[in-house]
């Protein structure tokens, strides 16, 4: 009867605490603090609730002879240990959603903000992993039987540990690429990027792998060692803006002012250009042709690919339908 009365204490003050705390906040959260209190209450009500039960639910009981008493006292403990790491990852939750609503959803004209996201989510992730096993080695430290056959095994196993780096080494390779990626301030989420010839947009940076969408929505995903040891280009490092090209192949017959006024109707008359520069010029000569280049900038590299597709067509159409003798041509002598 003791022991009950003692549990229901405990249990009546962690409710008491539960309702005191919950009004404290939310008139705490009518001030300045409002944006990141009201979402921090909402979703750690639960977990808080449970480690402040089951905080004075284990400290009430009294550590009694009876096997039983040692085995709810040893219960309770593991939960509290479950229940207090499920509020530190839904803390680290919650600060990371507030955290993006304070940053503007536009991910493509803002590089701090893309710098932003990057570093965030992964450290996020990495804090809870931290978590997860830090709690797990608390719950096994409980059992004595599991922490004494775990402290001979990695003082007297040397070859199982080696063993056990080594088959890691992949993950933690990725891992900590992963927060390099994050910090280097070489690559950010939506920035576009060229990976193996495949043009992309970074739709997310993990720990261990980066999804990119490709332009024709397709997904490549690749680890995050594969940035840290090989080269690929960033085409909006500095900025959003980007510069696209076009090459065509032309017959040495051809007149470059005429196509450069056509050029300049196009990219001037496309919604795509940015109004920043724009540019025809030959940049090489072959026996059999000239090669033409067009460059036009534009605000993104979305914009910059459809730009370059429509100069491309335009350009061709223009060719056909009022210089085809500026075609390419296969030329030959006859001599008798």
């Amino acid at each position: 009867m003791h022991t009950a009365l003692i549990v229901l204490a405990a249990l009546a003050a962690a409710v008491v605490v539960d309702l005191l705390s919950g009004v404290l906040i939310r008139r705490a959260a009518r001030g300045r603090y409002k944006w990141l209190l009201e979402p921090l209450r909402h979703a750690c009500r639960r977990p808080a609730a449970a480690v402040l039960l089951v905080g004075a639910l284990h400290y009430a009981l009294p550590p009694g002879p009876a096997e039983w008493q040692r085995y709810l006292r040893h219960s309770t403990l593991l939960v509290l240990i479950a229940a207090s790491a499920w509020l530190v990852i839904k803390t680290l939750n919650v600060v990371e959603t507030v955290s993006f609503s304070k940053l503007p959803s536009d991910l493509v004209t803002s590089r701090r903000i893309r710098r932003a996201r990057t570093q965030i989510r992964p450290v996020r992730r990495l804090t809870v992993a931290v978590v997860t096993v830090v709690t797990i080695g608390l719950i096994l430290i409980t059992f004595r039987p599991v922490r004494i056959f775990g402290i001979s095994i990695l003082t007297s196993a040397g070859v199982i540990g080696a063993v056990i780096g080594l088959s890691a080494r992949t993950a933690l390779g990725n891992a900590f690429a992963g927060i390099q990626i994050a910090f280097a301030d070489g690559m950010h989420v939506g920035d576009v990027l060229v990976v193996d010839g495949e043009w992309g947009r970074v739709e997310e940076v993990k720990l261990t792998n980066v999804v990119i969408r490709l332009w024709d929505d397709r997904v490549l995903i690749l680890p995050t060692t594969y940035f840290t040891e090989r080269p690929f280009q960033n085409w909006t490092r500095n900025e959003s803006r980007v510069i696209g090209k076009i090459q065509i192949h032309l017959d040495h017959t051809a007149d470059l002012n005429d196509l450069r006024r056509e050029a300049c109707r196009l990219v001037e008359s496309s919604p795509l250009w940015d109004r920043h520069q724009w540019v025809l010029q030959m940049v090489d000569a072959t026996p059999q042709t000239v090669v033409i280049q067009v460059q036009a900038s534009a605000a993104d590299g979305a914009s910059a690919w459809d730009l370059r597709c429509d100069l491309r067509e335009g350009l061709v159409r223009y060719l056909r339908d009022h210089h085809p003798q500026w075609l390419p041509r296969t030329r030959s002598q006859y001599q008798p």
